[in-house]
C-alpha cells in the first residue's frame, strides 16, 4: 500500500512517498502553505494513488499540543474529508532538525539544504518511523 506523509508547517508542507509495498519512505516535494495547499496535497494524493496519509503530530519538550496543533488537525481533517482517504498522525519531533542532520553530518553549517530538501526529508522521516512501527 502507497502511503502520503506530511510535514505540516506554516510555511511549507513537506511531503513524502512510499514505496508501493508501503516499506521505504522517500522526499518528494514541498507546498507552499496558505489557502490551495489543500488541493495541491489532494491532487497529488490522487495523482500517485496512495491509500492512506500519515501526518506528523507535532508536541513540544512536555509532550503537549504546541501551537501549530490546531492548525495540524484542521488540515488533516479537511484532507481527510476532501480525498476520501485515511488521514493517521504519526509523533514527530525534531524531524526538521534530524533532516537538516542528513545534510551536514558534522553539525556544520557549510551545506544549507533548500527549504524543499528540508521539509520534504522532515516528512520522509515522519512517514518512515510510521511505516516501520506499522510493518506486517
Amino acid at each position: 500500500m502507497k502511503y502520503l506523509g506530511i510535514d505540516y508547517g506554516t510555511k511549507h508542507i513537506g511531503l513524502a512517498l512510499s514505496d508501493d509495498g508501503g516499506r521505504l519512505a522517500f522526499p518528494l516535494s514541498v507546498v507552499r502553505a496558505g489557502p490551495k495547499a489543500l488541493a495541491e496535497v489532494a491532487s497529488l494524493a490522487r495523482e500517485k494513488k496512495v491509500r492512506a496519509v500519515v501526518i506528523g503530530e507535532s508536541r513540544d519538550f512536555k509532550g503537549e499540543k504546541n501551537a501549530i496543533m490546531e492548525d495540524v488537525e484542521e488540515f488533516k481533517a479537511d484532507l481527510a474529508e476532501l480525498t476520501g482517504l485515511p488521514v493517521e498522525y504519526e509523533l514527530e519531533f525534531l524531524t526538521s532538525a534530524a533532516a537538516a542532520h542528513q545534510f551536514a553530518p558534522d553539525g556544520s553549517r557549510k551545506k544549507n539544504p533548500s527549504a524543499e530538501n528540508l521539509d520534504a526529508s522532515a516528512a520522509a522521516l515522519i512517514l518512515q518511523s510510521f511505516l516501520d512501527k506499522h510493518r506486517p
